[in-house]
């Protein structure tokens, strides 16, 4: 199977154009086609035309598109894509680890309030994990190395340390805050929340 088809992602638009998702591409073309979504054709001047399946075999493979080769010649590979009937946002939390921790603690170290690079950091478990403390929102957060090296298996207060606020469980987000354009695709950034 084509690589592009695997390894490339489009976005995906509600109704109202608020991002809410990210596809494959085969996902999209398979959306596409019945007529759950249209396809967004976007311009290098900032024009966009939202598209149906069949002008969208039709349209040019410009340079730097993705492209897959079918029978009937080459087919371009949507960046964006807008669904025909689905409007809400659906909400997430954060998914527990290491990227969600960073992220609910703003890259700051909750003892020094320090911003960190992400070399500088890493996860403590302010109950730590010798005296029973859990794996959990509510018992990790982000900490500055050196800090958590010289906390060791110590509890905040007979380390010294204070923490800046009480680890606790994200709240929901719109699922449009949590999509990243890891692949660069310019096209996505006017969707995206900043």
């Amino acid at each position: 199977m084509n690589e592009v088809l695997t390894k490339s992602t489009v976005l995906v638009l509600n109704r109202n154009w608020q991002a809410i998702g990210v596809k494959t591409p085969l996902e999209a073309f398979s959306m596409i086609a019945t007529g759950a979504a249209t396809a967004l054709d976007i311009e290098t001047d900032g024009n966009i035309r939202p598209v149906t399946w069949k002008e969208w075999l039709t349209l040019p493979v410009r340079d730097g598109d993705n492209a897959i080769g079918t029978v009937s010649g080459l087919v371009r590979v949507p960046s964006v894509l807008v669904l025909a009937r689905y409007d809400k946002v659906p909400k997430k939390r954060p998914k527990f680890g290491v990227r969600g921790i960073w992220e609910r603690d703003g890259g700051v170290c909750q003892y020094t309030g320090r911003k960190l690079r992400p070399h500088e950091g890493n996860i403590d478990h302010v109950v730590p994990l010798s005296r029973g403390g859990p794996t959990s929102w509510e018992n990790c957060v982000l900490a500055d190395k050196r800090v958590n090296s010289r906390k060791g298996s110590k509890l905040p207060e007979e380390a010294g340390l204070k923490l800046l606020r009480r680890p606790a469980v994200p709240r929901e987000l719109p699922v449009t805050q949590l999509i990243r354009n890891t692949h660069q695709v310019p096209e996505w950034e006017m969707f995206l929340t900043k």
